[in-house]
């Protein structure tokens, strides 16, 4: 192996060090709360090499909430490509949310605990993807399931599952999603045709 190769594999698995220490502590503990210091002590590095992979903390920070937008999106694009029916694609994001949330160690949203924090753009742009991803999510499966009106419900879909999120996490209640699902079906029986309800019924 040339002497570059080995330069390159030792930063990457620094790198990967230092995210995989920063993602357990920014999300047990918060962003403001952990210092840098404390990161590169966790994750076994040279303080040279924190500055090496990321060019600051906000870096790191940005690289933390889109390895959380990764897992998330992943989680859920699975969960919901289990399906082939549109309206057990919407429940399905409830199923993986009901799984997150039993997890140890669940802490709830990790945009919504780093908007709580701070309003950097790093932050606030982050979190806006990733709730636009949602939005875009229900609406189109919404839209698929034959609403009326599809962004309603996208957004009515979006805005209960941020709610049984924060309930889970606030409440450290293990029901809250198990709840939040049979809220999905009023819902969704509310706001479908009938007779996609009657096929579903059947």
């Amino acid at each position: 192996m040339s002497a570059m190769a080995t330069i390159t594999g030792q930063s990457r698995s620094a790198r990967e060090r230092l995210l995989a220490a920063a993602d357990e502590l920014f999300y047990r503990e918060g962003i403001h709360s952990v210092g840098i210091d404390r990161i590169i002590d966790e994750a076994g590095v040279a303080k040279a090499s924190l500055y090496k992979c990321f060019r600051s903390k906000d870096d790191l920070v940005a690289a933390y909430l889109e390895s959380r937008r990764r897992r998330v999106t992943d989680r859920v694009e699975a969960a919901v490509a289990g399906h082939t029916d549109p309206r057990e694609k919407i429940l399905a994001v409830f199923d993986s949310q009901l799984e997150s949330s039993e997890r140890p160690g669940f802490n709830g949203c990790a945009f919504a605990n780093a908007t709580a924090e701070t309003h950097s753009t790093t932050v606030d742009e982050a979190t806006a993807n990733y709730r636009q991803w949602f939005l875009d999510l229900f609406t189109e499966l919404a839209r698929d399931a034959g609403a009326s009106n599809p962004a309603i419900l996208g957004a009515q879909l979006r805005l209960l599952y941020d709610g049984v999120t924060q309930s889970a996490r606030i409440d450290r209640d293990p029901h809250a999603a198990a709840q939040g699902r049979q809220v999905a079906v009023l819902l969704l029986d509310s706001a479908l045709p009938k007779r996609r309800r009657r096929i579903r019924a059947e």
